[in-house]
């Protein structure tokens, strides 16, 4: 199957991996409609393609754009128009409890609607961009694997909707849709320095002393996409992945960055008790202040048993082989200190 001769829709194109998914498609010629909302911003779209073409606005041209928001049906049916394979990738991610019910807005309802449409319109394939929160925990620290069981106890409330999510993606499978799901660990590329995982470039350029305990898994975004287009590609349906390359500590990774970008790396584990009265502390910024939360209660309880995700599925699946985290550390890093210079 050749992504040349199919019509592709993408949601979430102007985030790190709807953008860098979009400057793959059109790399290989592929007719791609992105969706994006009224407020969103297609300049970091084209600053992307810039890190990897030196014909990035022509690339960037080939993309059919589309105002619409993914619980905006009639708009979201005339973009499907001529569409045969979807990349769902839009979310909203918040860990904040305050906003489970936009959570649930954006990420259940809208993969609802999406999920919904395409089988009215016969899509031949969904790709949907999950995510590890929604692996099941391991006991004792053993290796997690897409057979774990999932458990809502303690997960923080943008794990509870991409699973929501995905159990709409698993519903529309059992109806007919030939769908694959992606569960992504941390992904680790450029552009995108004050949201996500680009929040760990702006944190190793302050040279913070204290790094957070435990770890988890990472992924270049580049390896993302590549397997998302190879498994779009392949005959394989109904399954998902969980798409992780190395198993670091957030030392490890503040460390790299700090090096790449001649900081001094941070030093000092955050003990537990100082974490229970830093999200507590958070708590009561937000009550007075309004603004969203970044520590909570859930936050903190993950730290505490350092999680391990195997990769054996995919790799054995699509003999897929990795790029190493510290190339991408140093080529994100190049990016950072020219924009933020």
């Amino acid at each position: 199957m050749s992504t040349f001769e199919h019509m592709i829709l993408v949601t979430g194109g102007t985030g790190l991996v709807g953008a860098h998914l979009l400057f793959q498609l059109v790399n290989k010629g592929g007719l791609v409609k992105a969706i994006h909302r009224k407020q969103s911003d297609l300049s970091r779209v084209k600053k992307v393609f810039s890190y990897y073409s030196e014909n990035a606005a022509e690339l960037f041209n080939k993309i059919e754009w589309i105002e619409t928001d993914l619980n905006n049906l009639p708009e979201l049916e005339i973009a499907f128009t001529n569409v045969t394979h979807v990349y769902h990738a839009a979310a909203l991610i918040s860990f904040d409890p305050r906003d489970y019910n936009k959570l649930r807005k954006v990420n259940v309802n809208g993969t609802e609607n999406i999920v919904n449409i395409c089988i009215a319109k016969k899509i031949k394939k969904l790709c949907y961009v999950s995510t590890i929160g929604t692996i099941g925990p391991s006991i004792n620290g053993e290796i997690m694997t897409e057979e774990n069981e999932w458990s809502d106890t303690n997960a923080n409330v943008y794990a509870l909707t991409k699973y929501d999510a995905e159990m709409e993606v698993w519903r529309a499978s059992q109806e007919g849709l030939d769908v694959v799901i992606v569960n992504p660990g941390v992904i680790i590329g450029p552009g995108f320095w004050n949201i996500g995982s680009g929040k760990l470039f702006s944190m190793a350029a302050t040279g913070q002393k204290y790094y957070p305990p435990s770890g988890t898994g990472f992924i270049a975004v580049n390896d993302v996409i590549k397997i998302m287009i190879s498994l779009m590609e392949s005959s394989i349906i109904n399954e998902h992945f969980i798409t992780v390359s190395e198993n670091l500590t957030y030392k490890e990774i503040l460390e790299s960055i700090a090096t790449e970008l001649k900081k001094p790396a941070p030093k000092k584990e955050l003990k537990f008790w100082q974490l229970e009265i830093l999200w507590r502390l958070d708590w009561l910024k937000s009550l007075f202040t309004g603004k969203g939360r970044k520590l909570t209660r859930n936050s903190v309880i993950s730290l505490h048993n350092r999680r391990f995700f195997s990769n054996e599925k995919i790799t054995n699946e699509l003999q897929f082989i990795y790029e190493p985290i510290k190339k991408t550390v140093q080529f994100s890093c190049q990016y950072f200190e020219q924009e933020n210079s």
